[in-house]
């Protein structure tokens, strides 16, 4: 089984890559997409969404990351695919699922899935830009408003040369509401030879079970699911060894990934983000972890750095006496 991390702008960045894959349980990560829209980036824009560059493109704890891409033109992308390779990427995925209103009216991410000539177009030109070792991957959704040319599409993806694609169970049209349709994702696998990777409302061991036995999958990617329980790749992967229940990440377990994720927000980002990122983090772990409610209601309020901080040192000595 594989479990990846998904690519989730504005939620999934370096930082939390590093905090959870610390925690453990991730095969490889995909970086949040950097949008390619007419020129050619400078490095210093591909090092900013993934830094894990410098380090042989991998997390602190040693998970690959492969960096995404999301544009229309096939030159342009290619172009930068190009450049980004010289970086040393793990790999390099090119995103056709983003239903963001501005990135679809200039027929960027989940709006090309209307025209599969176009992305055959756009993966062949990213694969015969970088060299032949680099894998060439795939994001998509089953389609814009229905699910018409999900067949088509992803054919296409693969005829362009991307070597694995992953499926967003949901159209544009969904955005991000439950339920993903994974029984739709046999359709997909059964119209291409390459390896498919299931995604979409994941967020228990047992969501896993079901969408690998609906799906016929047996890559994973995990979004929202694994921000808001850290564990949830580790507690699937105990479950499919028959340990269920035996790799669960406690409550306490989390804090001092929590302080590591707020250092990290202090050192990498602006100071008018950062009290924001952690405020969004709990939101989530709500979902996972009571504690979390608490935490999230004294810090709703806070914005002072130091006053963060320091709440932060006093949950984790609360915790440990």
């Amino acid at each position: 089984m594989t479990l990846l991390l998904a690519p989730m702008e504005g939620l999934l960045d370096f930082v939390l890559r590093d905090v959870l894959t610390r925690v453990g349980g991730v095969d490889r990560c995909v970086s949040e997409f950097i949008r390619i829209t007419g020129s050619l980036l400078p490095d210093k824009v591909f090092l900013r969404y993934v830094p894990e560059l410098l380090n042989g493109s991998r997390t602190l704890a040693g998970v690959p990351v492969r960096a995404q891409l999301l544009g229309s033109d096939p030159v342009c992308m290619a172009e930068n695919a190009a450049r980004l390779a010289a970086l040393g990427p793990e790999g390099i995925d090119l995103n056709f699922g983003c239903p963001a209103k501005v990135v679809n009216r200039h027929g960027g991410g989940a709006a090309l899935l209307q025209e599969p000539e176009r992305i055959a177009a756009v993966v062949a030109a990213v694969r015969r830009a970088v060299p032949a070792h680099l894998p060439v991957s795939a994001k998509m959704r089953l389609g814009f408003n229905d699910t018409r040319l999900m067949r088509e599409c992803a054919q296409a993806m693969q005829d362009g040369g991307a070597a694995e694609l992953v499926v967003h169970a949901r159209t544009k049209a969904d955005g991000y509401r439950p339920p993903a349709y994974w029984e739709l994702i046999p359709q997909v696998r059964d119209a291409v030879r390459i390896p498919v990777v299931a995604n979409g409302e994941i967020w228990t061991v047992e969501d896993a079970q079901r969408c690998r036995a609906v799906s016929g999958c047996d890559a994973l990617m995990l979004g929202r699911g694994a921000v808001a329980d850290p564990g949830l790749a580790r507690a699937i992967r105990a479950a499919d060894a028959g340990r269920a229940g035996s790799d669960t990440v406690q409550w306490a377990d989390l804090l001092p990934q929590l302080a590591t994720f707020w250092q990290l927000v202090c050192d990498g980002l602006e100071p008018r983000q950062r009290a924001g990122r952690l405020k969004q983090w709990l939101n989530l772990l709500r979902c996972r972890y009571p504690e979390a409610e608490l935490a999230f209601e004294h810090v709703r309020t806070l914005t002072d750095q130091r006053e963060i901080t320091r709440w932060i040192a006093a949950l984790q000595l609360q915790a440990q006496g």
